[in-house]
């Protein structure tokens, strides 16, 4: 596997948006506790959605840059091609 140069740079960026998908999801939470209408809880929903595919997409974008694109061997850059391709697919599900 591989270090994670470009994950530990833009690190702070990064759990910034995981602290406002942690923020969305709570807020699901409370809104079913306190049965709110079900619009803003699909509304909710969707915008942590939206940012739990930003933030797959940035770090995904990263991973490729750095570990395909910038692959020292054509062989290192097949194998993270291919494992690239394999979490996508899960993601997708």
């Amino acid at each position: 596997h591989y270090t994670m140069a470009h994950t530990s740079k833009d690190k702070n960026k990064i759990l910034g948006r995981i602290k406002r998908l942690q923020g969305q999801l709570n807020a699901v939470a409370e809104a079913l506790e306190s049965e709110k209408d079900c619009y803003q809880i699909l509304q909710t929903l969707a915008s942590a959605r939206g940012a739990l595919h930003g933030l797959m997409g940035e770090i995904v974008e990263g991973h490729i840059r750095a570990h395909v694109v910038g692959a020292d061997t054509t062989k290192a850059a097949a194998s993270a091609g291919e494992e690239t391709i394999d979490i996508m697919k899960s993601f997708w599900k």
